[in-house]
């Protein structure tokens, strides 16, 4: 599956318009890594539990994108975008969306 954050694909040509497709994943926050990181922002540093926990958000919303898309019969998605929002306190959504197409 070819993902861009593109209109086109360049040297493609957009052969069916499937439409939109999404993939989302809700988290909560974890109470190791938040006292992790009540220490950090004493200190500084990257809050390396928290980078983990948006990379697995990520890896996770992107794959049920394309599961959607691949239902379609799409081979990529075009103008990838990704959206947060507080779902709960201490629970957030990333929300990730994209134009489904079969390019040749």
């Amino acid at each position: 599956m070819l993902l861009t954050n593109v209109e086109s694909v360049p040297g493609k040509t957009i052969a069916e318009h499937f439409g939109l497709v999404s993939g989302s994943t809700v988290r909560a926050k974890h109470i190791g890594r938040d006292i992790a990181a009540s220490f950090k922002n004493i200190v500084g540093g990257e809050l390396k539990g928290y980078t983990e926990l948006l990379q697995e958000s990520r890896d996770q919303s992107i794959q049920r994108m394309i599961e959607q898309a691949k239902e379609l019969g799409a081979n990529a998605i075009l103008n990838v975008r990704f959206a947060t929002s507080a779902v709960a306190q201490g629970a957030s959504e990333l929300y990730v969306y994209g134009t489904a197409v079969r390019v040749e």
